[in-house]
């Protein structure tokens, strides 16, 4: 009872504090500087019709890499722990009977799509909403479909560690070029702007993302490998 008496009091003193925010808040009538700024110049000094994936990969590339490090320090640690849990109480799972058929048949209808989709949108990202977390996160799902389609599948650690160092190595080295040879870290101008609205248009951005991309979904890949190849008994 006590218990429930202390949820419900938490649940109203969070309410109150989010309707306070509801009241007291009032919408801005104008953009500030940055905001300005972006909305003003991000198409004319990045070609970028996809302004939110411009500001992203170029004026804020480093939080942009950062965030691809917690990804990789996450599944890194996922692999780590698992691999240190493989002890008498754990085994992999060869015993797991099949899925059902339907389930097997629409996994291998749907994942080429799927692995399409999520190409298709970091390929894109500077051009339509997107990008290359979003197309990461769908490649990553067909890997989590083929999965459950058939929970006996064995995947190659060795390609998707592969394929995530090799697009961290091309995502940091496309920023290095940006200091070299334009305006800064991840600066998109080291290659020509084109004409907007084209795929191959704002600089360097479609190939940031795409090696963002790939090097998200084979991060998701690993961590949902590495957890589906050992369980508790």
């Amino acid at each position: 009872m006590v218990k429930r008496i202390t949820v419900l009091l938490l649940l109203i003193g969070i309410g109150a504090i989010f309707a306070a925010l509801l009241l007291g808040y009032t919408p801005d009538s104008e953009l500030n500087y940055t905001a300005r700024y972006y909305a003003d110049n991000t198409v004319k000094d990045t070609g970028a019709a996809n302004i939110v994936a411009a500001i992203v990969v170029t004026y804020r590339g480093l939080d942009t890499l950062g965030e691809v490090t917690v990804l990789f320090l996450a599944a890194a640690i996922v692999g780590l722990v698992l691999a240190s849990s493989s002890h008498p109480q754990g085994r992999m799972r060869r015993d797991r009977p099949a899925s059902g058929e339907l389930l097997v048949i629409g996994a291998r209808l749907l994942v080429p799509l799927i692995m399409l989709l999520g190409v298709y949108v970091f390929v894109n990202g500077h051009l339509t909403p997107g990008g290359g977390f979003q197309g990461g996160a769908i490649l990553a799902s067909g890997a989590l479909l083929m999965l459950l389609g058939d929970p006996l599948k064995k995947f190659s650690h060795r390609l998707i560690s592969m394929v995530e160092s090799l697009s961290g190595l091309v995502f940091v080295g496309m920023g290095l070029l940006g200091f070299l040879y334009a305006g800064g870290f991840l600066d998109n101008r080291v290659l020509p702007l084109g004409t907007l609205g084209d795929l191959l248009s704002a600089g360097a951005i479609p190939i940031i993302y795409s090696f963002v991309g790939l090097k998200v979904g084979a991060e998701f890949s690993s961590m949902l490998v590495n957890l589906s190849g050992t369980e508790e008994l």
